[in-house]
């Protein structure tokens, strides 16, 4: 079920978690991104113009994967799949969730936060989870930690991420990207600053290696 998910991932390094206010801002925003070198975008269903601006995107910007994150409920994901997304981030997971996850070909990342909850959608055949909110549940000795005992598991660390720790985090053999939004913060695309999101895009997507 995540098979299309996987290069995604793999190339990502860095996905930035975006929340866009004005659908207007989606593209500039966008085209800021991947300028700098990060072509995998999560657009958090947190605001209003969060679908119109995945459409947005979807739409006249090929070289990019687009993404919703925040999704929570069965309506979010067919909202998600209407839009154009080529993934879906959930902070954590439920049956209902999971069920309508299965009956649609767009990938879900889903989130965990413990052993439990990792082992549990592993059952359900997920090899690649979010580890949400990364710093606050337990950060880099967490995922060291679980990485003997369920090491087929690759994660995406989102929450708390920032160019101070992102090396570090991807430096472990257990994540394959990390998720943050330091390079899309709410003044830079409030001022429409798309030199300096471009900037730091660039930046953080030589930490990739």
């Amino acid at each position: 079920m995540q098979q299309t998910l996987v290069p995604v991932l793999e190339q990502a390094g860095v996905v930035p978690v975006i929340v866009v206010d004005k659908v207007s801002d989606a593209l500039p925003l966008a085209q800021a991104l991947v300028e700098g070198g990060l072509n995998v975008l999560e657009v958090t269903l947190r605001t209003e113009a969060a679908l119109a601006a995945v459409e947005e995107i979807a739409k006249h910007l090929p070289d990019a994967y687009v993404g919703t994150g925040t999704v929570l409920t069965a309506e979010d994901i067919r909202r998600s799949v209407d839009a154009g997304a080529t993934f879906m981030v959930s902070p954590g997971a439920t049956e209902a969730l999971l069920d309508a996850a299965d009956n649609t070909k767009v990938p879900l990342l889903p989130g965990a936060s413990n052993p439990s909850e990792v082992m549990r959608l592993l059952e359900r055949g997920y090899h690649y989870q979010k580890f949400f909110p990364a710093e606050a549940a337990g950060g880099i000795p967490m995922l060291k930690s679980i990485g003997g005992p369920l090491g087929k598991v690759k994660f995406c660390p989102t929450g708390g991420i920032s160019p101070k720790n992102a090396s570090d985090y991807l430096g472990l053999s257990n994540v394959v990207c990390v998720g943050g939004s330091w390079m899309v913060a709410p003044k830079l695309v409030a001022e429409k600053n798309w030199a300096e999101i471009t900037r730091l895009a660039r930046e953080a997507s030589l930490l990739k290696g």
